[in-house]
């Protein structure tokens, strides 16, 4: 019989992988079969995702409204609701700077206060993806000039402020099942009634640990 753990963390656990098969490679992410050695000591093939990452923003104004924007999604064939987010795909780019950017291009906004909010790996499963998520404060509209002009399905991308409480009710209504939107949404909530305490620090660090290593033969 397994004992049971008494920790309420993540802990990292060592499979050795004694080979690695590469199927696809992009600039987003790419495909891959590793041979790892499972507990009993046989090996087995696992296919997964290795993702670039993202960010993303919960960003509340003095209303208590957040900013929600919906975009066609084609894998799953429907528009979805979601907090404006993106790729980590500018190297050396900070965390912070990034979701500001994506929250000045899909919500023509900025935010002087951030803090750091959750993380989410949205298919462990599956992919390497982990996607940061910050609480924007003391939001302000962008100068026209400075707006980004949007493509492909972010041409038609429709963005709309939302009481924080009507939009964990369109979460528990189903109306929103991107998971990083469920996940950011209800943290927000609970930190609200809670009177907004200190979240962790801006730098903490990203819990995505290199993908396991080859073992050598």
């Amino acid at each position: 019989m397994t004992e049971a753990s008494t920790s309420t963390t993540d802990a990292q656990s060592e499979h050795p992988v004694r080979a690695r098969h590469e199927r696809f490679a992009g600039p987003v992410f790419s495909v891959v079969t590793d041979e790892v050695r499972m507990p009993g000591g046989d090996y087995v093939s696992r296919d997964y995702v290795v993702h670039v990452g993202a960010v993303g923003a919960v960003a509340i104004d003095d209303q208590e409204r957040v900013v929600l924007v919906q975009q066609y999604r084609h894998p799953v064939g429907a528009r979805l609701w979601e907090l404006p987010a993106g790729l980590m795909d500018v190297e050396g780019e900070d965390l912070v700077a990034a979701a500001a950017r994506e929250l000045a291009e899909e919500a023509d906004l900025s935010a002087k206060r951030w803090e750091m909010l959750v993380d989410v790996h949205t298919t462990p499963g599956a992919s390497t993806e982990v996607i940061r998520l910050f609480l924007a404060r003391d939001l302000s509209p962008l100068a026209t000039e400075l707006r980004f002009k949007r493509e492909n399905e972010e041409a038609d991308l429709v963005t709309r402020m939302v009481p924080l409480d009507e939009a964990v009710a369109m979460a528990l209504r189903g109306e929103i099942t991107n998971a990083a939107a469920l996940v950011g949404l209800l943290a927000a909530a609970r930190l609200r009634d809670q009177g907004w305490p200190a979240g962790q620090p801006l730098d903490t660090p990203l819990p995505r640990p290199p993908i396991a290593p080859v073992s050598p033969h």
